[in-house]
């Protein structure tokens, strides 16, 4: 345990971050899901409407360091071909 004012700081600050970073994580990883979920519903127009709000979430999620840029691109990458599937069908 640490014994400075400013490394008990610091751990107060980190645990408060990790929270944040967790729950926004958490909230992004349900939002894809459920788009997977209209996706496999097959209903293009939903899918295509709900499409930018999701692909806006994950950029977010990068400007603030929550998921990384690859990851993010790798998200909209997949979500975008699923999209693509139920728009040929």
């Amino acid at each position: 345990m640490a014994h400075h004012k400013s490394a008990l700081k610091r751990i107060r600050q980190t645990i408060k971050r990790t929270a944040r970073n967790r729950s926004e994580r958490s909230s992004l990883r349900t939002s894809v899901k459920k788009y997977r979920e209209v996706l496999a519903g097959g209903d293009q127009a939903v899918a295509t409407g709900e499409y930018p709000e999701i692909q806006k979430r994950i950029d977010k999620a990068v400007t603030k360091g929550i998921l990384h840029a690859r990851t993010a691109a790798r998200y909209k990458s997949r979500l975008t071909t699923a999209l693509n599937k139920v728009s040929e069908s």
